[in-house]
């Protein structure tokens, strides 16, 4: 159940901030593939679980916050990195992908697609695919490549690891709910 933007403004606030800590903490790590300026990191798996379980609007809000931190200065992008050129860079397309993903994978559990494992992992392997209809024509235009060498760049080396990160955050996506309540919780 996609958790919907009911919750006071603290608890907004709160929730949206720990969706970008969470996103800047998976971000860190990665793995350089040497071949690639894009390296494999913890982000997918964080900006599908943000997605979903904050639902759209806070889910956009989370990866908003993380994308413009990191572009005034904040070092939350991958390895510790910030500003215009990465977002100007190779990975920039990535990064704006992970706001839209956000958005469309919330959308989607607000569409009650978080119900079941099956619709869950579909609906992040949606916002998976978002990700890559931003990344792979920013990777291919600022790397100056062929599609071929966009695909051996930006697609391949991740398919795996992409599939194993969006079945994990399936898989958690209860326990997030069970967090996301406790915070959102009116106490007396």
């Amino acid at each position: 159940m996609a958790v919907f933007p009911r919750a006071g403004a603290l608890a907004n606030a709160v929730l949206v901030l720990g969706g970008a800590a969470l996103v800047a903490l998976a971000a860190q790590l990665e793995i350089h593939l040497g071949f690639t300026p894009v390296p494999i990191t913890g982000q997918t798996f964080a900006v599908l679980l943000v997605g979903a379980s904050l639902g759209a609007l806070r889910g956009t809000a989370s990866l908003a916050l993380y994308f413009a931190a990191g572009l005034v200065g904040a070092p939350v992008y991958s390895g510790g990195e910030e500003g215009w050129e990465i977002v100007s860079g190779a990975t920039g397309g990535y990064l704006v992908g992970f706001v839209v993903a956000a958005a469309v994978t919330g959308w989607l559990a607000e569409l009650r697609w978080d119900r079941r494992f099956s619709s869950a992992l579909s609906a992040m392997l949606i916002g998976s695919v978002v990700i890559y209809a931003f990344g792979l024509p920013w990777l291919a235009h600022v790397a100056d490549l062929g599609w071929q060498k966009t695909f051996e760049n930006g697609l391949y080396p991740f398919v795996v690891g992409d599939l194993a990160k969006l079945w994990l955050a399936a898989a958690l996506l209860p326990a997030t709910w069970r967090l996301i309540e406790r915070v959102t919780a009116r106490r007396p």
